[in-house]
């Protein structure tokens, strides 16, 4: 029998993965499907878009997004036909590194998204709105601030660049979403199916799966093997839906700056 030494039963990188996933509240599994792919996958997956639920996602940052740098991500969400919420997001994050009072607060979650080539560990404060909470922020109407709760604007102080407030923020959207939930049958295990449409015309389709963090293993290989099954690409470049955001509109906002000099 030969070894190698560089080689490893279980490589460092899993490693830190299996201890991330085992401190977290839930894993997301997640898989974007190649632009050249849309057509093909909706019609294996039978989706109907009438069915879809539309949202509205709007982040706030900088134009030079100094937020997203210090790891920070602000969002608020206009949902069809339900409330509104926002979310504060930090990643990534080593759940075990993370203050207790945080970590014990039922509006607080520690999850894992893994999709093929990495993952990323991150923590996210969530608040509800009422419906029309949203607009009135975003139009000018009221402040951004109002759009989260003391809870969230605390932890939003705790690790955002010194000095910038959530009232400082731009505003980077909307991104208008379709929603989907398939239910087990067409796939093995409940999947749901986003399609964000940005503004310069480019889309996202994504689909994902949750599950509590011992099942992550077997889910991965279930709905890898459902997907291919279904002549499904999951080899594709992946890409991330809020960097996309953020990207296209802080350019836009850099792009609205009047000259200097």
């Amino acid at each position: 029998m030969t070894s190698d030494s560089g080689s490893r039963l279980i490589s460092d990188e899993l490693v830190r993965l299996l201890e991330l996933v085992k401190d977290a509240d839930s894993v997301e599994l997640k898989l974007t499907v190649p632009d050249e792919s849309h057509r093909s996958t909706i019609a294996a997956l039978g989706l109907d878009p009438l069915e879809a639920q539309i949202r509205q996602v709007f982040f706030f940052d900088t134009p030079e997004l100094a937020l997203n740098e210090a790891g920070v991500v602000a969002r608020a969400r206009r949902v069809q036909g339900r409330d509104a919420d926002s979310v504060v997001k930090l990643r990534p994050v080593v759940p075990a590194e993370l203050p207790a009072d945080i970590r014990r607060s039922r509006h607080f979650v520690v999850e894992v998204d893994a999709m093929p080539g990495g993952y990323v560990c991150s923590g996210t404060l969530k608040g509800q709105l009422p419906s029309d909470a949203v607009l009135r922020s975003v139009s000018g109407e009221k402040r951004l601030s109002k759009l989260f709760s003391k809870e969230q604007g605390k932890f939003f102080a705790a690790h955002a660049p010194d000095g910038l407030t959530i009232d400082d923020l731009s505003v980077l959207g909307p991104v208008f979403v379709l929603k989907l939930k398939l239910s087990p049958g067409v796939l093995s295990r409940r999947t749901v199916v986003e399609m964000w449409l940005y503004p310069d015309g480019s889309r996202i389709l994504e689909l994902s799966a949750k599950c509590s963090p011992d099942q992550a293993l077997t889910v991965a290989v279930e709905l890898r093997q459902d997907l291919e099954g279904k002549g499904i690409e999951t080899s594709g470049q992946q890409q991330t839906k809020t960097k996309t955001a953020l990207q296209f509109y802080s350019s836009e906002l850099q792009a609205q700056r009047p000259p200097t000099g």
